[in-house]
């Protein structure tokens, strides 16, 4: 292990698509030179910025620390070599271990393969070393150990986490669909807001990208909820660093002078968002109420109207479509001067919207490519909307066809 100021390499993974939003975050973290991978970034930090990665980023999923590289080309190799790595410097022979794997490779195609291998490995090194062998828990282990490979080359990582940076430890009720927290973020902070203006959710579900915003908003860490990352098991743990980490962040919270407004016409996902907003103790900074979108007023003022509509796998294609429609008449006729933002994989149905696109952006959320729109809803003409943008008719047809 390492000592407190002295640098390493770190990897933190997101979603496809986030990585230039966390490469963000991260310099405002202070990080220096970041490297943005598929699905992660890297750079070299020390232990109190490993800390502040796990605690801060909003967009992070997991922040890795690779200890240890080498070469194999069959299961033989990979397992010899994985045992000749000294496992004893991390893992008491008493302890619990998880091991995680991900796998690209010609040489090895089966991830569980790796993992069986990878386990028996460090579980036999350290039972030969002490006539004892740590136990395997996939859920809360004391130690996670990351395996990658690529091709033939291997990298051992300490996974500083524990479980994913996406289980806030606010969310217990979620409705069949639940978005991903980190995803939520990122898509919050790709937006662009500000957090001088209101934010509306008005098809709310289970009450993420409420929570999310509000979190945002007034500067709360976003895992100031957990109960626990897997670094404090580390044997060269640091609790007087991570307690004035906490104690930071803390005072760095903000003031917020608008308002975050959520709906849903679902009785039953009202009920989980206001125990999720409950457990999150943002009580009194979220407006909540049962609504269905067309009967909702708008608050005035400006901001961001951000949505996770249905997509339609339940729904005949004219209700779909409908629906659409209708969230597209609203936003029309009631919220002049905001933005909305709408996260949906049915492209078709987004047409019956009648609103001219004005960005589009793919994430990935697992195998789910999911495209997050954008409409600008401008007060007056459409003329004055095209000048707004210094747009020509053409350039303005292109880009909403």
């Amino acid at each position: 292990m390492n000592n407190n100021k002295e640098k390493f390499k770190i990897v933190v993974k997101t979603h496809q698509g986030l990585e230039d939003i966390l490469a963000e975050e991260l310099k405002n973290l202070g990080v220096e030179s970041v490297e943005k991978l598929t699905r992660a970034v890297s750079f070299d930090g020390d232990k109190e910025l490993l800390y502040k990665v796990n605690y801060l980023c909003r967009t992070a999923l997991r922040v890795l620390k690779p200890v240890h590289t080498f070469t194999a080309k069959n299961e033989h190799i990979f397992y010899r070599k994985m045992k000749d790595f000294d496992w004893t410097e991390f893992i008491d022979a008493k302890g619990t271990i998880a091991v995680d794997s991900a796998v690209s490779s010609n040489y090895f195609s089966n991830s569980k393969y790796v993992f069986l291998k990878a386990k028996d490995a460090i579980v036999d090194q350290i039972r030969d070393k002490f006539g004892i062998r740590p136990s395997i828990d996939l859920d809360e282990p004391d130690i996670r150990i990351n395996v990658r490979i690529f091709q033939d080359e291997i990298t051992l990582s300490l996974d500083s986490s524990g479980s994913s940076l996406h289980k806030r430890g606010y969310r217990v009720n979620v409705n069949e669909a639940p978005l991903n927290e980190a995803l939520a973020a990122g898509l919050i902070l790709t937006s662009g807001w500000d957090r001088e203006s209101n934010f509306i959710d008005p098809m709310c579900g289970s009450g993420t990208f409420l929570i999310e915003a509000a979190m945002y908003a007034y500067n709360i860490p976003p895992g100031s909820h957990r109960k626990k990352f897997g670094f404090q098991n580390w044997k060269d743990y640091d609790p007087v660093m991570w307690k004035n980490i906490i104690a930071k962040a803390n005072m760095d919270m903000r003031k917020f002078n608008h308002k975050i407004i959520g709906s849903d016409i679902s009785p039953e996902a009202v009920g989980m968002a206001r125990s999720n907003i409950r457990l999150a103790k943002l009580d009194n900074k979220i407006e909540l109420s049962r609504k269905a979108f067309e009967k909702q007023s708008s608050p005035g003022g400006t901001g961001v109207i951000m949505m996770n509509p249905p997509y339609g796998e339940r729904m005949k294609p004219d209700d779909i479509n409908a629906l659409y429609k209708s969230m597209g008449d609203k936003l029309k006729q009631e919220y002049k001067g905001y933005e909305a933002w709408i996260l949906s994989s049915n492209k078709e149905a987004l047409k019956s919207l009648g609103l001219g696109t004005s960005k589009r952006l793919s994430f990935h959320a697992g195998p789910l490519e999911l495209s997050f729109f954008n409409y600008k809803l401008y007060e007056g003409s459409l003329k004055k909307s095209k000048q707004k943008e210094n747009l020509s008719e053409e350039e303005y047809e292109e880009n909403n066809n």
